[in-house]
């Protein structure tokens, strides 16, 4: 590399602390995934949506925009997105466990169904894409109230063809709505490889709702950050929406329930796996003398104590109570709240 592409990160306007930072946030995302797959598989945990191989542009879009000023919608894969928004990996776990302090739904949701009022994460829902036009709204409320805050929603590729993903953009493009659209192609919907879903780009069709789309190395993480920077700068100077396509590959299986090797190749995974934009970022810190092996071999270790003592605190953590089953259902006042009467 050249000395301008070894210091790249900071002609972006990231200090070389927030550089590292986003590794490591890479790093716990990578490491929370891996152990609850473990948890998974000895029956600790009933179910999961792995996002290994996506975690590089979901940090990279987090640090990319402001938090506790933004708004984000993220899909079921986007741990790196949340955790580097402020969750932490106690509070994955607890969710992961379905556990009664779970932040995001109390231990009604799936593990990777967000929420978080604290940090801006609007709840999300199992059907697919139904985030997009929630997102809309928002941007929608941010234009109307005359407030310098922008949405920020994630989706996969095939969740781009269904209705919701189309009428949100419609709808965007037409007010000139202050909403980032990030498609984070990771080339299987389910079992359903990209040239069987789409006969062109996701980032194309922002054309036709009259507002910019492009495509990005979803795996290069400063030319992610730049991107959706540049989108945000966009939003807030009353330009409306921006599309991107950010190109990635999911390394894991769609989820626990998922046999991958049904629909694709063991050499097609470990081809993918050698363009994983976590191992190549942490290569661009040494090669920027940011970091180095020995600083690499200690974080793992750190991490792998973390990840670990956040799942004994949250198998640990109290199950809901029975007697809770009703709550969160209808609006509670302090009246109301904790007393069976209104049950």
């Amino acid at each position: 590399m050249t000395i301008g592409q070894l210091t790249k990160h900071r002609s972006l306007g990231i200090s070389d602390e927030k550089a590292v930072q986003m590794y490591e946030l890479m790093v716990q995302a990578r490491k929370f995934d891996e152990m609850v797959l473990l948890l998974q598989r000895t029956g600790k945990v009933a179910f999961f949506v792995s996002g290994i191989g996506q975690e590089a542009c979901q940090v990279a879009a987090a640090m990319a925009l402001e938090p506790h000023k933004d708004y984000f919608l993220p899909y079921y894969r986007d741990y790196g997105f949340v955790l580097a928004a402020g969750m932490t990996l106690q509070e994955l776990m607890l969710s992961a466990f379905s556990k009664a302090d779970d932040p995001t739904s109390g231990g009604r949701q799936m593990v990777g169904h967000f929420s978080h009022k604290k940090h801006h994460i609007v709840t999300g829902s199992s059907p697919v894409t139904t985030q997009v036009p929630h997102a809309v709204g928002f941007a929608l409320a941010a234009k109307m109230k005359k407030q310098d805050f922008v949405s920020y929603v994630t989706f996969g590729e095939g969740s781009s063809n269904q209705g919701d993903f189309h009428e949100g953009c419609n709808f965007a493009g037409v007010n000139k709505l202050p909403v980032i659209f990030l498609c984070e192609n990771n080339q299987y919907a389910i079992s359903i490889p990209a040239d069987r879903q789409l006969g062109g780009k996701v980032s194309d069709r922002a054309l036709g709702y009259g507002f910019p789309g492009l495509r990005v190395d979803g795996n290069d993480v400063l030319e992610v950050y730049r991107v959706v920077k540049e989108a945000r700068e966009r939003a807030i100077a009353g330009e409306g929406p921006t599309l991107i396509e950010a190109m990635m590959y999911r390394i894991s299986p769609h989820s626990t329930s998922d046999n991958d090797l049904l629909y694709r190749t063991k050499e097609e995974v470990e081809t993918n796996r050698k363009l994983d934009g976590v191992p190549r970022y942490r290569d661009y810190l040494i090669e920027s003398g940011l970091w180095s092996e020995e600083q690499d071999k200690e974080l793992l270790a750190r991490v792998d104590k973390e990840v670990r003592a956040a799942a004994k605190f949250a198998e640990d953590a109290p199950h809901a109570r029975v007697e809770d089953l009703h709550r969160h259902l209808y609006a509670e006042t302090s009246e109301t709240e904790g007393n069976p009467s209104w049950r």
